[in-house]
């Protein structure tokens, strides 16, 4: 028995277990709740018994898990099963002889809820210093072979062509970079005027049966895989992109820059545009009302009072789908193939760095070569372009939410 093992059995056996112990237990106080003063009602009773039931256990899983993870120490499945049934009826024990009516249960549930939010927090904290951590720490290794002068300011992408040895122009990643930009703002060219529009449309103009169609259609775009989005590139928007260049006289590749932006635009539309949408109805009544009695119209309304109201949600919705966009691969891979290539020609094919670094870990070279770990060299810089792009947006969210607020 594993450790994931004994979590299942131990759920399977004392999740029910501790809730008809807490069901028993409010019945039995509601029973005494209206001859006796209690300082709180049975729920809280009952939440308070389930909860330290449970928690001792999971708190001993979740310690083993992270333990095992980091190679510390390996618990014995059935021990850990055994020790964890012991602390949980021990815990139960000493919290049943809690249950008196002058025992406030409402204050330590409160307690106990505030610190599993506050460990749910932690999580995510640990989690992403986790991930920048196991990045630097990879990335570090790449950049004691590859200069790293030499891989932002290189114009020159072939790690295939590099050697152990000789590694001296190969890593440059001008060119994936400008791909990945390239596509990027092709794609939020696409999917930030339909998607702000389109919200304004259904918050400000649309009725409501118009809106309860609208909306749910427009949403369903966020639920088709990408690789669907993916063939739609590839087999129809391709060829319409080809055949439109040569109608005007220009050459333009089957795998080129311009249809995985048109189609990540589109792809990225209903996540700027619901919560765009969700935004602008959030802006106070009052403030169009009195917009409208000093007699402007209801489009200078929303141009002059709305949207500059809005625009801090609004700017958090464009970061989203930027940020998909920076973190699509499957289109870019169908539509756009996998030449580096530095060129302000969006009819050429380009690549991105997310493709690059699923090309790199997907290889058959050692982990430890230049071409592997130039994935961690691309992830880094990928990662820091994301945290600027995040701090601009703070900052421009903060400046204009103190001007209107």
């Amino acid at each position: 028995m594993n450790i994931l093992d004994a979590t299942f059995y131990y759920c399977l056996i004392f999740l029910p277990v501790a809730t008809l112990i807490g069901f028993v237990i409010k019945k039995r106080v509601q029973q005494a709740f209206h001859t006796t003063h209690w300082r709180s009602l049975p729920v809280h009773y009952a939440f308070y018994l389930a909860l330290r039931i449970i928690i001792p256990a999971m708190v001993l899983f979740f310690s083993a898990a992270a333990l095992h993870l980091l190679s510390l120490y390996t618990a014995d499945g059935l021990g850990l099963f055994s020790l964890a049934s012991v602390s949980s009826l021990a815990s139960g024990f000493f919290a049943y002889q809690n249950i008196r009516p002058e025992f406030c249960a409402r204050e330590s549930v409160e307690r106990i809820i505030r610190y599993i939010l506050i460990s749910a927090a932690l999580i995510s904290i640990l989690t992403t210093i986790g991930i920048v951590v196991a990045v630097i720490f990879e990335a570090i290794h790449f950049f004691r072979i590859v200069s790293l002068l030499e891989f932002l300011t290189g114009t020159h992408w072939a790690p295939d062509d590099a050697t152990e040895g000789n590694t001296s122009g190969m890593f440059g990643s001008i060119p994936i970079f400008a791909g990945t930009f390239m596509i990027t703002l092709i794609a939020m060219l696409v999917a930030v005027p339909v998607g702000i529009l389109s919200a304004v449309y259904m918050s400000e103009y649309a009725s409501s049966r118009i809106r309860n169609i609208a909306k749910p259609a427009l949403e369903i775009l966020a639920g088709i895989p990408t690789v669907v989005y993916g063939f739609f590139a590839a087999i129809t928007v391709s060829p319409l992109v080809v055949e439109l260049a040569d109608s005007i006289g220009l050459h333009a590749d089957y795998t080129n820059a311009l249809t995985p932006g048109i189609v990540m635009g589109v792809m990225i539309i209903p996540f700027i545009s619901s919560l765009s949408d969700d935004v602008i109805r959030s802006v106070p009544r009052a403030l169009r009302d009195a917009s409208l009695a000093l007699g402007t119209t209801n489009s200078e309304t929303i141009i002059k009072i709305v949207l500059p109201t809005a625009l801090p949600g609004i700017i958090a919705a464009c970061l989203l789908g930027v940020s998909r966009a920076l973190g699509e691969t499957m289109i870019v891979v169908m539509a756009a193939g996998l030449r580096p290539n530095l060129t302000w020609n969006p009819l050429e094919g380009m690549t991105t760095v997310t493709v690059r670094i699923v090309d790199a870990l997907t290889g058959d070279q050692a982990f430890d070569s230049p071409e592997t770990l130039s994935a961690f060299g691309l992830g880094l810089v990928l990662l820091v372009i994301t945290l600027m792009l995040n701090f601009v947006s703070i900052y421009v969210t903060r400046r204009f939410r103190s001007q209107y607020e």
